[in-house]
C-alpha cells in the first residue's frame, strides 16, 4: 500500500504547444517544475497532491506518478521485468486495471504488444501470490498503468487521472466541431485576459470559450464536474480526503465576479446549446448570450478587454468562398467597433487569415487535434483602429 503523502516524480502531460500555459497553472498552485518538455512538466509531488492537480488543472491531459524506471532492452524482457514489480502494493486483487503504453524500441511493432505482456505479468504475479487475479480491460475505469519506453529506458507510472483531463465535464451538448476545453483554456491564457475586463466571444458555437472564461473569473475548477479519477483505485486512497478537497473547490467559488462576458452566435440552436452547457457548469448567469450576426455583438466601451473569435476555417466546416468574406468582415468589425480592445482570431487556415486585413502583432502556435493552428493577436489602438 502506498503512502499518499510520500513525494515522488510526477509528470503532467499536455498537448504540444500548450506547455507554457500548463507551467503557469502549476506555478500558481505552488509547484515548481523540475524539467519541462514539449508535452509535459515534471515536478515533485505526493499522490495526495496529485489529487489537487487533477482537480484544478485546466490545460493538462494526465497526471502521472512514477513508481519505477529501469533498463529494458527488448520485448523479450518485458514480462520478467514487470512481473518483478510489487503490484500488490498498488492494486487490490479484486480490483480492475488497464495498461497504456508509448513505446519506441526496434523490437516493438505495436504498443499493444507491450500492453499485453505487461498485463500478463501483473495477473500472473497475483495468481502466484493470491491464488486469483484482478480483472483487466482497455477502458480507464479502474487503476491505469502507464508505460513509457524509449530505446532502452522504461518508466512506469500510475496514471492518477484515468480519462483525459482535457475534457472538463460540463459540456453535455458539444455542437459542431467543438474546441476541446483544455485548448479553449490555453487560448484564453494566451490572450492574457485578466478576468477583470470584458471578454467577448462572437461566433461562440456551443459556448466553450465563454464558459471557460466564466469558470476562470468565478474560480470554478474542472474538478467540480467530475467524480471519478484513477487515483481512487490506488491502494491507500482515502475517500474522505477526496471529498474534503472537493468541498474546498466549492468554497473557492466567487458567485458574482462582476466581469462582463458576452457570447453571440447567429444560430439560435448554437446559443441554446451554449446556454445548456453554461447552465450545467453553473455559469449561465455570468454570460450575456446574444443571438445575431457577430457584427451586432455588444462591445462595452469601458473597460476595454479581449475579443476572441474561433471561426470556421475550412478544414472541417464552412465554404471557403463564404469564409473569405466572413474573415474580411471580422477585420472590419474589430477595426470599426473594437478600438482599445485586444482582438484574437483562432484559425487553422492562414490563407483565410490574410483576408482579415489587419496586421497581427503575434502569431501564437497551437494544435487543434492534428490541425496546425494560430491564435492571431490584433492590437486595436483607440483612435487608430489598428496598429
Amino acid at each position: 500500500m502506498l503512502d499518499f503523502n510520500t513525494k515522488g516524480k510526477v509528470f503532467i502531460t499536455c498537448k504540444d504547444r500548450s506547455v507554457s500555459y500548463l507551467e503557469q497553472e502549476i506555478r500558481e498552485l505552488g509547484f515548481f517544475p523540475v524539467e519541462i518538455s514539449r508535452t509535459g512538466i515534471e515536478i515533485l509531488a505526493s499522490l495526495e497532491e496529485c489529487m489537487d492537480l487533477n482537480l484544478h488543472l485546466r490545460t493538462a491531459s494526465h497526471v502521472l506518478y512514477e513508481i519505477k524506471s529501469f533498463y529494458l532492452r527488448s520485448a523479450e524482457d518485458i514480462y520478467r521485468r514487470f512481473k518483478a514489480i510489487p503490484w500488490e502494493e498498488y492494486l487490490d486483487v479484486d480490483g480492475y486495471f488497464s495498461v497504456n503504453s508509448v513505446a519506441e524500441n526496434e523490437s516493438i511493432t505495436t504498443p499493444l504488444i507491450v500492453n499485453v505482456k505487461v498485463k500478463d505479468a501483473i495477473v500472473d504475479r497475483f495468481r502466484e501470490l493470491k491464488g486469483r487475479r484482478p480483472d483487466s480491460g482497455s477502458d480507464f475505469s479502474g487503476l491505469v498503468i502507464q508505460v513509457y519506453w524509449k530505446e532502452t529506458q522504461a518508466i512506469v507510472y500510475l496514471n492518477t487521472s484515468g480519462e483525459t483531463l482535457a475534457k472538463h465535464g460540463y459540456r453535455k451538448i458539444p455542437g459542431k466541431a467543438p474546441m476541446m476545453e483544455a485548448l479553449a483554456a490555453a487560448t484564453i491564457y494566451a490572450s492574457e485576459w485578466n478576468t477583470r475586463v470584458p471578454f467577448i466571444n462572437p461566433m461562440c458555437g456551443s459556448g466553450t470559450l465563454a464558459i471557460e472564461a466564466a469558470l476562470m473569473a468565478s474560480k470554478r475548477y474542472p474538478g467540480l464536474y467530475r467524480d471519478h479519477y484513477s487515483f481512487q483505485h490506488i491502494l491507500g486512497y482515502n475517500e474522505e480526503t477526496f471529498q474534503a478537497k472537493k468541498r474546498k473547490l466549492e468554497n473557492k467559488i466567487i458567485d458574482n465576479p462582476g466581469v462582463k462576458i458576452i457570447a453571440s452566435d447567429i444560430s439560435l440552436q448554437a446559443i441554446t446549446f451554449a446556454r445548456e452547457n453554461a447552465s450545467f457548469a453553473g455559469v449561465e448567469d455570468l454570460i450575456d448570450f446574444q443571438t445575431g450576426d457577430f457584427a451586432e455583438t455588444e462591445i462595452p466601451e469601458k473597460p476595454r478587454g479581449v475579443i476572441l473569435f474561433n471561426p470556421e476555417y475550412g478544414e472541417r466546416l464552412g465554404d471557403l468562398t463564404e469564409l473569405e468574406e466572413t474573415y474580411k468582415r471580422m477585420g472590419d468589425f474589430m477595426k470599426q467597433k473594437c478600438a482599445g480592445y485586444r482582438g484574437y482570431i483562432f484559425t487553422g487556415n492562414l490563407d483565410l487569415a490574410k483576408k482579415v486585413g489587419l496586421k497581427a502583432s503575434r502569431r501564437i502556435e497551437f494544435w487543434n487535434g492534428t490541425i496546425d493552428c494560430r491564435l492571431l493577436k490584433y492590437d486595436m489602438y483607440a483612435g487608430k483602429g489598428s496598429e
